[in-house]
């Protein structure tokens, strides 16, 4: 049966850890405050958390996935609305966890899935190829909106990501159907969304749940696809499942 979590109902829980709002600068150990700064030092920042592997293994890694469109050959910028759109989950989830979990934000070569090509795949295996190899054995959660979320399923079909959390996920082609059983699955999708289809979704978390999988719909009423409504569910969603995951690992 799938499991529907209303919208006032958590459905992880938090952690307590007190939120910062400077943290080092892994490039030459200075202070960055980052609510002060823009786009491009937020860019810098999230890259330093791939390229150095810290001091500490971190417990679980984080990719978050960009949205993109149907067929676009333009090349993906990080100040495109689908990228900036993303930045405030990356930074909460540093900001919330710390080093227990390692958060990179991915680029992709162009901004389109553009048909047969998938053309964002290739970047973001290639993310999930670095990570891994730059901090083996710690599983992976993958999250993403819209087409984003599209990108999360397919990575999930490698048993190194343990999660897969979708924000209004475009799984226009059963997309769900390559997400590996062991997987914790979470789709958070507006019931006013026009673009990605909230009843698509709940299809596919059912398949999943009828597969025997862990999987969850959270519906949002009236909300959109852009995330520009309800902007602290969206936000607490992947903090929570974040939080989620990173306990079930203490735990186990």
């Amino acid at each position: 049966m799938t499991a529907i979590v209303p919208l006032h109902t958590p459905f992880a829980r938090s952690t307590n850890r007190s939120v910062r709002t400077r943290r080092p600068n892994r490039y030459g150990g200075t202070i960055v405050d980052v609510a002060s700064k823009g786009p491009a030092h937020m860019l810098i920042a999230g890259l330093s958390g791939l390229l150095s592997p810290g001091r500490r293994s971190p417990g679980l890694l984080v990719l978050v996935l960009p949205g993109g469109t149907d067929n676009s050959h333009k090349p993906f910028s990080p100040w495109q609305p689908s990228a900036l759109r993303m930045y405030p989950f990356t930074w909460s989830l540093r900001l919330r966890f710390g080093r227990s979990v390692r958060v990179h934000q991915v680029g992709y070569r162009v901004y389109g899935w553009n048909g047969d090509d998938n053309s964002p795949l290739l970047p973001a295996r290639a993310a999930l190829d670095e990570i891994c190899r730059r901090h083996p054995g710690v599983p992976v959660v993958a999250t993403g909106p819209s087409m984003g979320g599209r990108v999360a399923a397919h990575l999930a079909a490698d048993r190194r990501v343990i999660g897969v959390l979708g924000l209004a996920p475009w799984w226009q082609f059963a997309d769900w159907r390559h997400i590996q059983p062991g997987a914790r699955v979470v789709a958070v999708h507006g019931d006013a969304d026009t673009r990605t289809l909230a009843k698509r979704t709940r299809k596919g978390i059912a398949e999943l749940s009828a597969l025997g999988v862990d999987a969850e719909f959270i519906p949002v009423p009236g909300g959109g696809h852009a995330m520009l409504d309800h902007i602290g569910l969206w936000q607490r969603s992947a903090l929570d499942f974040v939080g989620e995951r990173l306990s079930a690992l203490r735990g186990a």
